[in-house]
Parts: C-alpha cells; structure tokens; sequence
C-alpha cells in the first residue's frame, strides 16, 4: 500500500510539473525589422526602385519575400511578435497582403523616427533588410543618405553615418541591439564598422553605383533567413549602438539653398556653403530635426 501511494504521490507531481512547464506564457521576445529596397536582391538602377520603372511591380515582390522570409526566421527563433517598417521611397512598397496575418506594418510619410517608427524600448531585437550605403562611400549600390535629391553626408559628433548607423543609434537610444543586415558588400561592410560584427547577409558586391553582381532571388532569401535567425538566436552577444549626448549633427546639402534657409532656424548654424550643424539633447530630438529638414519646403530640391 505505501509503495503504492508513493508511485500515485510521484505520478501526480510529475503532471503537476508537467502542466506548469506547458502553462507558463511563453516569454515575448519582440522583433523590429525596418526594410529598405536599394539593398535588395538584384536591384541596381531606378527601373527597379519607384512606380515609373518598368521592373518595380516585380521588385516589390522582391523586397516582399526578403522581409518575409526575416519574419519567418524571427518565429523560428521564438518571435511572439513582430513589427515591420516599409522604409523606402513612398513607403508603400511591401505587398502587405503576403505577410503573415499577425505581423504588423510601418507604412508611408512624415513619420517620427522615419525608418524606425513605432520602436521603443520594449522591442529585442532589430533586424535591418535590404540597406544600402552612405553618399560619403564612394562604393555602393545607389548608395545615399537618406535624400538622394539634397544630401551628401551625415554625421553625428564627428563621424559620419550612414542609415544604418543612424538607425542603429536610435535603436541603441532605446537599449534595442541591431543583431543582423543585410544588403550590398559596401553597405554591410559600413554598418558593421560602426554598430560592430552583426550577422549580415550579403546579397550582391557592389561594382559601381548601377551595377552588382547579385545572388539570385532564392539564394537572397535563403541567406537572409538563415542570418537573421542566427542574429536573433546570439541577440544577447550583441550591444546596443549607443551615441553620447548630446548629439552634434552635421548635414551637407547639394543645393547651398537649403543650408541657408535651415540656418534661418534657431539653434542650427551655417557650418559651409552647403552646410549646417546642430546639436540635439539625445537621437530621438535629432531624427526629429532631420525629419523636419528632409519633409519640409520640398520645392527647395535643386
């Protein structure tokens, strides 16, 4: 009788283990994913990258399955929940119809923090997909800063930025680390400098600014979640881009017009001919400064 009731005591201790390990919620483990299109599989000139080019109805597609196939990378290594930002041209380019019903989409302009809207520090990770390089890199496909129309350099406290450090260090404002990029070798290679060694997928090498040799679309997806899983799985290796404050911006424009009439603003100054600087008490003051540069007066493209 007593052997029997010890064998009934351990049988109900170990369902009782057993229910507590299936009932305890599944800890959230939050992904930002931010997607641009010059960084994209086998894109090179505007024919690829805007509604007038007579390759963008497929090239959508392209950028559709890159970040589709981060998000399926994100749930194979634990994602509860996933944020993804259009973060190119109009921002209305991702087919949102082929995403997951679940996901949720950053799209179109003016939006605070511009190509991380909606990231706060509840997030865990970020994952930036088809990035491209700075103006200031003599490489890199399409390769700009934000404008391709009006700017040639960003930099913060010194050192210039590219989109990708740039929103890594609004990431790193939150304490969000960016675990993984993909896009051209010159942009991969210029994100990691700055944030550090990330994953990152290289889906063509830059050979001029119109011209790659690429991976086929495929291969570009298969990359980029085999990268981005294995970013998310080492999150906890990699830091936080964290810039200290307060933070000096400079921004050289193509066209003298603009550096003059942002310098008419308080607290920005005329640092050149095309030139101004301005110093904002963390990133997120400083993304707003730029969002208002870069939305405002338009017809001052040159």
């Amino acid at each position: 009788m007593r052997l029997h009731m010890l064998a009934t005591l351990a049988l109900l201790a170990t369902l009782s283990l057993g229910y507590h390990a299936t009932a305890e919620p599944q800890r959230k483990l939050k992904v930002y994913i931010s997607v641009d299109m010059e960084g994209t599989v086998g894109t090179v000139t505007s024919d690829q990258l805007g509604p007038s080019g007579f390759e963008y109805a497929r090239y959508r597609e392209f950028m559709t399955r890159e970040a589709l196939a981060a998000i399926q990378a994100a749930r194979a290594a634990g994602a509860t929940e996933i944020l993804v930002s259009d973060s190119h041209g109009n921002g209305e380019n991702l087919l949102i119809e082929l995403l997951p019903p679940d996901v949720r989409v950053i799209r179109s302009w003016p939006r605070r923090l511009s190509m991380m809207a909606g990231l706060d520090e509840s997030y865990d990770a970020v994952l930036f997909i088809g990035y491209h390089a700075s103006a200031s890199n003599p490489k890199g496909v399409r390769a700009h800063t934000f404008s391709s129309a009006r700017l040639t350099r960003v930099a913060v406290n010194g050192v210039e930025m590219s989109e990708g450090s740039w929103n890594a260090a609004i990431a790193g404002h939150f304490g969000v680390p960016v675990v993984m990029v993909s896009g051209d070798d010159a942009a991969v290679e210029e994100v990691r400098r700055r944030v550090g060694p990330i994953e990152a997928a290289v889906v063509k090498e830059t050979l001029g600014f119109h011209s790659a040799r690429t991976l086929t679309p495929e291969a570009a997806y298969q990359l980029i979640a085999e990268k981005a899983r294995t970013g998310l799985v080492r999150r906890s290796e990699f830091k936080p881009f964290r810039i200290q404050s307060p933070v000096t911006v400079e921004v050289s424009f193509k066209h003298y017009l603009m550096a003059e009439v942002a310098a008419y603003m308080p607290g920005i100054e005329r640092a050149g001919s095309n030139s101004i600087r301005f110093t904002a008490k963390d990133m997120l003051e400083a993304a707003d400064i730029m969002t208002f540069l870069l939305t405002y007066g338009p017809q001052l493209e040159p």
